[in-house]
């Protein structure tokens, strides 16, 4: 028998990865074991029960406002940025279902032959079925980051949390690479990121987490267990709530 230490602390969790982190070893692109070593702590998240949906970002492949910035047009930049996280979206998708695990993808965009469109009371039906949901797209308009895009699918999903996985240990007062005395947070408010101006996330995705009161939990993907830690309320990273 599973003991009360072996449950999750949260019911229903979304993830946020990056898409620099699918990269591995290169410079662009997708690394296919990089995915399936994330992929392999997803399903260490899933065996535990918890109703689970994941955003992926698309900056592996295509970053719109850096592109934006060199003179493209920022919608047309934006949307193809939005099509880039179809094809990571597609690509987890294809590493979660070879290890048992039935994924549905769901664009905020009208994809239906890759992708089901999103639908919110579709999207939690799924969950509830133990099924893991890839939102894609973002939010389906330019101007929005996938950062914001997870805060509003965690809120309108009811998730608990919302875990970023990035690729270092937490929140620091610096970039901890350039700066070796940058200060480490092992805990923040909403209002520390925006007044320090903490580049964790963007400031409307700060918005609405803070509003809504949904704690975000950033931890270190390239630490094996590290999502598994988080979703079972260990002090892993980084823990960014309403109120101390």
């Amino acid at each position: 028998m599973s003991s009360e230490s072996d449950k999750p602390y949260y019911k229903r969790a979304l993830i946020k990865i990056s898409g620099e982190a699918l990269v591995g070893p290169g410079k662009f692109g997708i690394d296919t074991p990089t995915i399936e070593t994330i992929c392999h702590q997803i399903r260490e998240v899933k065996e535990l029960g918890v109703e689970l949906g994941v955003v992926v970002g698309g900056g592996n492949i295509f970053r719109g406002l850096d592109t934006a910035g060199r003179g493209m047009d920022r919608v047309t930049a934006d949307n193809m940025g939005m099509l880039a996280t179809v094809i990571n979206s597609l690509a987890m998708m294809e590493a979660l279902e070879k290890m048992g695990i039935f994924t549905r993808v769901m664009s905020a965009v009208k994809l239906e032959e890759f992708a089901e469109p999103y639908i919110r009371r579709r999207a939690v039906r799924h969950m509830e079925k133990g099924r893991l949901v890839i939102f894609a797209a973002g939010t389906g308009n330019p101007y929005f980051t996938t950062d914001t895009a997870a805060s509003l699918r965690a809120m309108e999903v009811g998730a608990e949390v919302l875990i970023k996985a990035t690729n270092v240990d937490g929140v620091y007062s610096d970039d901890p690479k350039k700066n070796a005395d940058a200060e480490f947070f092992s805990r923040l408010t909403y209002m520390d990121v925006l007044t320090r101006e903490l580049k964790v996330i963007d400031s409307t995705a700060v918005s609405l987490l803070k509003d809504n009161n949904i704690p975000l939990r950033v931890v270190d993907l390239n630490c094996s267990g590290n999502l598994k830690r988080a979703v079972m309320g260990e002090n892993v990273g980084t823990l960014i709530t309403t109120a101390r």
